[in-house]
């Protein structure tokens, strides 16, 4: 694991194949739980391409100085990723209480 925040990826090679592909993170919160936004691709091994791609909503503890995914929320398509922005959006428009 890593111990910055910064060095979060889920990028992952098997076999000298990388299988999931990280395209770009945003870095929601850090210290002790941090929150990353992540954009990725999966490797179709029967294609031998890249899938479309995909999101991913990761928390993580930092303990003994390394972080430890502890929750995750993969959001698998992007029409599923619009009405996540569209539900947002809609919230965040609404008067503060």
């Amino acid at each position: 694991m890593a111990s910055n925040v910064d060095d979060l990826t889920v990028e992952f090679t098997d076999g000298g194949v990388v299988t999931v592909k990280e395209l770009d993170k945003v870095i929601l919160t850090k210290g002790a739980w941090a929150t990353v936004i992540y954009r990725y691709k999966d490797w179709d091994n029967r294609k031998q391409e890249y899938g479309p791609d995909r999101y991913t909503i990761r928390r993580y503890q930092k303990r003994s100085g390394d972080y430890f995914q502890k929750s995750k929320f993969n959001i698998s398509s992007r029409e599923q990723a619009e009405k996540v922005v569209a539900a947002l959006q809609n919230w965040i428009a609404e008067p503060a209480d």
